[in-house]
């Protein structure tokens, strides 16, 4: 055996001095690369952003780790008592001796599955929180983005954030770091322990280390190719039916089912072949980490068939079948964490992945933020005012043209013209969920960007002609989760809007349930229900944006009624095609392609002859035709 040991020290050398540069080779930084608003991070940013999230439980991941140390212990006696045994059944077998060694490798097992368990229960719990609050922020951040950041964003895309990847990321915490500290702290027990009991056969296993490291530098570079393509596939496949299951009705209505199970299958062959390449990739590795731990005990047997390690002694003692039996297990045990790592190397390149895609998601700055020195926006009286603004959706495709225009408090405005003319814009613009790029927009005299965005967007009340109601009651969707509104508002608020016909209709009144998008009721329905939950926040400002259009005669009725009591409580902003419906407005304003055209009642506007009277006269002429 000795005249091995250069061969032994040398090749143990190269092993260890080449897997601390492949390691540090595998640890260097990735370059940066920008996709879209995503962008590939490098691990150690999205490791210290991780760590930013588990930093408030560190006595539970102090606590496990400790607890974990305890457990290890049983994979480092296991094999010196099971050698120990073999030993004595040679030499100087008794009963009691055998019943002590059990005993204490029974004591060993039992401490290290307690150990497991309390390590698991305590790692669950503080894994759960974090990505409770990982989640939240994910959805918190996501609330603050604007329109047009959003529109940007496929649904699908912000529901697999926050959904499948916290999902994957909380696996991280409640299992692959604490594994990966136990498997690596696994292999430096079992190191120092095979060096006690044989530093020479240690030397030899130390030969294959190189290899183990670099096999693990490939299958870290493939494998993060592979799970960042299965998360792009995924994403796209919860965006395709995100976007498909909202708009089943248009695909029955043209027929489209076989097109759209087509483009579905494209989407599941793209995401299955993903998969298989992630599964072949990890197919791979383990096996080669297995042959690694074949060659190495074959190695062991060819020392010991050839009679080396026979006259070998260490410290005195003859190497003997039971110390050969120790080191056999302590090569199992120092490749099964091997093994185990590659597993959990597996799951941390998933986990990596999907914080990746979350992070990407919260580095998206909000467009709409509150300016230095903003202020709540308090006893708001109403007053509004357009001067020389312009804006656009994208770069400098102007939708609204130098608009000025001047809203006195409680005044009643109308805002008419062609589709495509700015009317929507601009009760966007007003309530900031988007910025301008030019001119100014007064809210009582003040910026509006002088404002904080809450408070300013309190000032407001909003009906739209696309009303969303959320799964729940009609007491939830009127009071949107507000705690501090009694039943007598709640019933004021409908009876105040005519909806009190609607409740009392309901089986359950304001506890019956609204499903998905409010499908069980009319759009009629749905529109008082609008009104109602606008009323109960007393808004300083109302914005109608269509409201009126699609309803039946007989809700149209109530709610012209509805409106004719809101004109009384502040100022009034109405979007309407149906001109007949704004007659009694105190001002009309005519837009066409972003710009102000005319401006005055709706009396002074017809004695003008112009572009109102032009638009006026043409609707009385169709609705005397369909008459």
């Amino acid at each position: 055996m000795r005249e091995y040991y250069p061969l032994l020290i040398i090749g143990a050398s190269i092993g260890v001095f080449t897997s601390l540069f492949v390691l540090a080779f595998a640890l260097m930084k990735d370059k940066k690369e920008t996709i879209g608003f995503e962008r590939n991070m490098k691990d150690s940013e999205i490791l210290k952003r991780l760590i930013g999230y588990a930093k408030h439980h560190i006595g539970s991941f102090v606590a496990a780790f400790l607890i974990m140390l305890v457990s290890i212990v049983y994979y480092i006696l296991s094999p010196l008592i099971v050698g120990y045994i073999e030993e004595l059944i040679k030499d100087d077998f008794t009963l009691p001796k055998l019943y002590a060694a059990v005993a204490v490798y029974s004591v060993a097992l039992i401490i290290s599955l307690v150990c497991t368990y309390v390590q698991s229960i305590i790692l669950q719990k503080a894994g759960q929180k974090i990505i409770s609050m990982l989640r939240l922020d994910t959805f918190s951040h996501i609330e603050k983005l604007s329109h047009s950041q959003l529109h940007a964003i496929p649904t699908g895309k912000l529901v697999t954030r926050v959904t499948n990847d916290t999902n994957a990321v909380s696996f991280l915490f409640t299992n692959i770091f604490i594994n990966l500290a136990k498997n690596t702290i696994m292999i430096v027990g079992v190191l120092v322990a095979m060096l006690l009991v044989n530093y020479e056969l240690t030397l030899m296993v130390m030969c294959f280390m190189p290899f183990i490291f670099i096999f693990t530098l490939i299958f870290r570079k493939f494998s993060r190719r592979a799970y960042r393509k299965v998360k792009d596939c995924t994403t796209d496949i919860n965006t395709f039916l995100s976007e498909n299951l909202s708009g089943i009705k248009i695909i029955h209505i043209f027929n489209r089912e076989e097109r759209k199970k087509n483009e579905f299958d494209g989407k599941n062959a793209e995401l299955s072949k993903a998969k298989m390449g992630e599964i072949f990739v990890f197919s791979i590795f383990r096996p080669v980490i297995y042959m690694l731990y074949v060659s190495s005990v074959l190695a062991l047997f060819y020392l010991a068939g050839r009679g080396y390690i026979k006259e070998t002694q260490f410290l005195g003692q003859t190497i003997n079948g039971g110390i050969l039996v120790t080191f056999y297990m302590y090569i199992n045990t120092f490749f099964n964490p091997i093994q185990n790592l590659a597993e959990m190397f597996n799951w941390l390149q998933s986990a990596l992945a999907s914080a990746e895609k979350i992070f990407t998601i919260l580095d998206i700055k909000p467009e709409i933020v509150d300016k230095e020195g903003a202020f709540e926006a308090e006893n708001i009286r109403g007053e509004i005012e357009f001067k020389n603004v312009w804006f656009a959706y994208e770069e400098e495709n102007w939708v609204l043209k130098d608009l000025s225009f001047k809203i006195k408090a409680g005044e009643t405005v109308a805002l008419v013209g062609a589709t495509g003319s700015g009317k929507t814009t601009i009760l966007s613009l007003l309530c900031r969920n988007y910025n301008i790029q030019k001119g100014e927009i007064l809210l009582d005299g003040v910026n509006i960007q002088n404002y904080t965005v809450d408070s300013l967007r309190r000032q407001f009340g909003q009906m739209l002609q696309d009303v969303f109601l959320f799964s729940g009651t009609v007491r939830s969707n009127i009071v949107l989760r507000r705690e501090d509104v009694t039943d007598d508002e709640i019933n004021e608020a409908v009876k105040y809007v005519n909806a009190d016909v609607l409740v009392e209709r309901l089986e359950n009144g304001l506890d019956d349930e609204v499903r998905e998008r409010g499908n069980n009721f009319s759009t009629g329905e749905r529109q008082l229900l609008s009104f109602a939950r606008t009323i109960l926040q007393k808004p300083k400002i109302m914005i109608l944006d269509e409201a009126t259009a699609n309803i039946d005669t007989e809700t149209e009725l109530l709610i012209q009624d509805s409106l004719s009591k809101m004109m009384n409580i502040g100022t009034m902003l109405i979007v309407a095609h149906r001109l007949s419906t704004i007659k009694s407005a105190d001002k009309i304003i005519v837009m066409s392609h972003g710009e102000k055209v005319e401006e005055g009642s709706h009396d002074e506007l017809m004695r003008q002859g112009g572009k109102y009277h032009s638009l006026y006269m043409l609707q009385s002429s169709l609705e005397s035709l369909r008459a």
